[in-house]
């Protein structure tokens, strides 16, 4: 019986000088992932190799792994995590890159293969480059601090956050996969350093959280060992890059960030309505037990410019071309409780709406003691706990999500002492005096009492869902930016962003279902014939908010039924209507993860059409088409979703009040 063949291995180990020089012996090309031998190589890059190797099939093309720790020749690398590929040919240089990105590390491999192959067999000179690591006066303390007094160079009024890939990511060497996910997402790494923080560098970090129980432990984990800065950017057009990232990263407990935002499809495990399954979550695929949630990212604009400073003291962009530090715009939750009277509700709207607050979203809602406790944690051991958990059971609540600049101070300031007689006597003018319930002792209005705390509510009460949606080919090159400004006005929050050409076989995928009708194959070609904006739009109900925005899909019912929705002022005719979105929540979850997740399997994109036609073939057949219908000429294919109110803000966008077309548009 024949012997099992030998699997040969896709990278040699080189672990020391010897074995360093003998590679460099090797005929044709050599591609070599440099790394420390604490975080081993780049794992987030071998499946690429693994496909390159596959398609060009080439004795020429060799990869390899070696270790900075123990390879005299790469001691300049040494305690450096940042991924570096360095390129080889007949024992010279001929090319470096720093850092995971994907594509272009695959044109680089396939150029410079070519470029060898042509030396090989026609002769002539190989380009050499140099790398100030591999010189021999570059040592470790000499490369970094020359690296962190350079430059950075950012453009003047670029929007901008920091991120910091958490010492126990790098530790396990999950960064450059990390670094990959947020690329993928349509986020720019302008600049990244690696960093190890001192624990008074860890405390100024975290200083907001002092009071809290883990701080000690945080500050310990965060100066334990290295950890990646990062300066990250997106097109202004796209929303504020640090509510999206922040959005993308998920929530800071890892358990919450799993439950919220899974990595697949699965039925949520608590009772109450959530958001259907959606893209994973950064925390929720690389975070494990707090404090090591593998990311942090900015707050809000205030501490991404102190962040820029502690971690990017050089950089080129001025602190005030970012904003004021002060009045930033914020987001903060308001509830209105029961037992106030319907009359009295009307006039602080009136209150709200005259301080210059815009309500994003609102709902009517009755709480269950769980989620109380869990929006009141902060009081469970107050005297007056009991009075407040009946008061908010009491009957059904309105909550609203007020928006403006320093939205969570002004608004605790309008509502005065939660004690109703001090309200009264110390500041009479307050909502909380004005509109104080007879025989109650605690005001039934209530706001968040910081900015975080604020984001943790409005999840709780406003739990987003996310749904996809694209500016069709014919709407991008007049009225992107018009769409994209209009998204943003209406309380969508831009979650993932990128430009494709889809191809012949995905836009079938995604308009499966209609295959028998006699306009399919002319829907195909057009969603082929340029270039489409593909986005992940995320707030509460958004699904069912992006189908009503976006408007009926035949243009003259729009212009008939809703004049102010995006396909009656920017569509040419049925097939040219501008945009196009997911047609319920299950299909947006498969859609998303099909265009934006690259699964270990997945190789050139064969896995996410793969993906849809596993979606299509498990789906519920008859329904699925008929909703695919309904998104294409114009069928209605659901109801509005009860409860909810769109902003005043959201109908002057959509030039019609809420009521009218919600459930007619596809």
């Amino acid at each position: 019986m024949a012997g099992k063949k030998k699997e040969v291995k896709l990278q040699v180990a080189v672990t020391n000088q010897e074995q360093w020089d003998h590679m460099l012996a090797t005929k044709g090309l050599t591609v070599v992932d440099v790394h420390q031998q604490w975080c081993g190589p780049c794992q987030a890059v071998l499946s690429l190799f693994r496909k390159i190797k596959n398609e060009l099939g080439d004795d020429l093309l060799h990869f390899a792994m070696a270790e900075a720790d123990s390879v005299d020749t790469l001691k300049g690398y040494r305690g450096n995590c940042e991924p570096t590929f360095l390129f080889y040919a007949g024992g010279e240089l001929v090319g470096v890159l720093r850092g995971a990105n994907g594509p272009l590390l695959q044109k680089m491999v396939v150029e410079e293969l070519a470029q060898e192959r042509k030396v090989l067999e026609q002769g002539g000179e190989r380009r050499v480059v140099t790398d100030e690591a591999l010189t021999d006066k570059a040592d470790t303390e000499t490369t970094q601090v020359k690296r962190s007094e350079e430059e950075v160079p950012v453009p003047a009024g670029k929007p901008y956050t920091v991120a910091l890939i958490k010492p126990d990511a790098v530790a396990h060497g999950k960064a450059p996969e990390i670094l990959m996910t947020v690329q993928d997402a349509g986020f720019e790494i302008l600049a990244q350093e690696e960093r190890a923080l001192s624990r008074a560098e860890a405390e100024h970090l975290y200083e907001h959280r002092a009071a809290e129980p883990y701080f000690e432990e945080l500050v310990q984990h965060m100066s334990s060992g290295p950890c990646l800065a990062l300066l990250v950017s997106r097109p202004e057009e796209l929303g504020d890059v640090v509510l999206a990232l922040r959005e993308f990263i998920g929530p800071p407990s890892t358990e919450e960030a799993r439950r919220l935002f899974p990595n697949r499809c699965g039925t949520p495990s608590h009772a109450r309505p959530s958001p259907p399954p959606r893209l994973g979550s950064v925390r929720a695929q690389f975070g494990s037990d707090a404090p090591y949630s593998a990311v942090h990212s900015s707050a809000n604009r205030a501490r991404a410019s102190r962040e820029l400073e502690l971690f990017f003291p050089t950089s080129t962009l001025s602190l005030a071309e970012y904003g004021p530090k002060e009045d930033a715009v914020e987001r903060t939750l308001a509830l209105i409780l029961a037992p106030v009277p319907r009359e009295s509700r009307d006039e602080i709207l009136q209150h709200i709406h005259d301080a210059g607050f815009s309500v994003a979203v609102e709902r009517e809602a009755v709480l269950t003691e769980e989620e109380v406790r869990l929006l009141y944690r902060e009081e469970l051991e107050e005297d007056y706990f009991p009075t407040l958990l009946g008061n908010t059971l009491s009957g059904p609540l309105l909550a609203l999500v007020l928006v403006g600049p320093a939205a969570v101070q002004r608004w605790k300031t309008m509502l005065g002492p939660k004690d109703v007689e001090q309200a009264q006597r110390d500041a009479p003018d307050s909502l909380g005096a004005r509109f104080a319930v007879s025989g109650e002792a605690l005001s039934q209005l209530y706001g968040s009492r910081s900015a975080e705390d604020a984001e943790r509510e409005i999840q709780l009460l406003f739990p987003a869902e996310q749904t996809l949606a694209f500016i069709k080919p014919d709407a991008m090159q007049e009225h992107r930016g018009k769409i994209l400004e209009e998204i943003q006005r209406s309380g969508f929050n831009v979650v993932q962003a990128k430009e494709m050409v889809l191809s012949a076989s995905m836009a079938g995928l995604l308009y499966r279902g209609l295959e028998e009708q006699p306009f399919f194959n002319m829907l195909v070609k057009f969603m082929c014939s340029g270039p489409s904006m593909v986005l992940v739009l995320s707030r509460y109900n958004a699904v069912e908010e992006w189908r009503v925005m976006m408007g009926p899909t035949n243009p003259s019912q729009a212009m008939d039924t809703a004049p102010g929705s995006l396909r009656a002022r920017f569509s040419k005719d049925i097939l040219q209507n501008a945009v196009h979105g997911s047609s319920n929540a299950q299909r947006a979850a498969e859609e998303i993860r099909a265009l934006f997740r690259k699964e270990p399997h997945d190789e050139g994109g064969r896995g996410s059409e793969q993906e849809l036609s596993q979606a299509a073939s498990e789906g519920d057949g008859t329904t699925a088409s008929q909703e695919a219908l309904a998104d294409t000429v114009g069928l209605d294919s659901g109801q509005p979703v009860q409860g909810l109110k769109r902003s005043p803000q959201a109908d002057a966008v959509m030039g019609e009040p809420a009521a009218q077309g919600g459930g007619a548009a596809p």
